[in-house]
């Protein structure tokens, strides 16, 4: 049975935006999620495109009201062309002025392309599973966040200079950051409906022996505790990504 994603509460505007999202995914059986079907509520048409597997991407986004790049299980690191057209493809978006939202990867190919180093740790340890994460004045400034969020990453990546950290761990310590006025950065996963969690904690199965990560029960079980509030925060979160247009009722 599908269950449709219920949205209530003064934080959230359903219906009061319009155009298109470029959405960049990274596998065919990917999915943009929750992060989709908010903007999808919020009146968003979404346009996917998978560069990596030979989509286009556009030479300017007057066609789009802003851009949401996606996780995969590749790293910003690699020689791929598509990886290498995405990266190039910020200058595009960040001259744009329009939004744009970096998830894991996303937030990754932001930072390559601002100059700054994406790499693990020195001794392996991941995060997998869900874990601690603490705003910083600048972020609790901004919204409240939640205490624990859901990851799956094995690399981390550097404050680029120009940028304000929002949000911050202890494994890795750059979680959350803007850069200039339309550029946000996450490193972990609010988008994830149950199912897609359910596909993570079966597919991903081969990376819980690595240093730090979770076991998949422990995936499903930590969602009935902490997703409600992680959901909460997403809907904020896109509001301030997405603002809806002071004109419009």
């Amino acid at each position: 049975m599908t269950r449709r994603l219920r949205v209530t509460g003064t934080d959230f505007r359903p219906g009061s935006r319009s155009g298109r999202v470029l959405i960049i995914l990274h596998q065919e059986t990917s999915s943009s999620g929750r992060v989709g079907q908010l903007l999808s509520l919020m009146g968003y048409d979404a346009d996917i495109r998978r560069p990596v597997l030979g989509d286009p991407l556009p030479d300017t986004l007057d066609g789009h009201a802003g851009v949401v790049v996606f996780g995969g299980p590749m790293s910003a690191n690699d020689p791929d062309e598509g990886i290498a057209r995405e990266t190039r493809f910020m200058d595009v978006v960040l001259k744009s002025g329009k939004p744009y939202l970096g998830i894991c990867l996303g937030a990754q190919i932001l930072v390559n392309h601002l100059g700054g180093r994406v790499a693990g740790r020195d001794d392996g340890a991941v995060e997998i599973g869900w874990y601690g994460l603490e705003a910083t004045p600048a972020g609790r400034k901004m919204m409240e966040w939640p205490q624990m969020v859901y990851q799956f990453h094995r690399e981390g990546f550097d404050l680029p200079r120009g940028a304000e950290l929002l949000a911050t761990a202890d494994l890795y310590p750059n979680q959350a950051f803007r850069y200039g006025d339309n550029a946000w950065a996450i490193q972990f996963h609010a988008e994830l409906t149950l199912a897609m969690m359910h596909r993570w904690a079966v597919r991903g199965a081969q990376r819980f022996v690595l240093p730090g990560a979770q076991q998949g029960a422990e995936h499903i079980a930590g969602r009935l505790v902490h997703d409600a509030a992680l959901l909460g925060w997403l809907k904020q979160f896109l509001n301030r990504v997405f603002p809806a247009d002071p004109h419009l009722p």
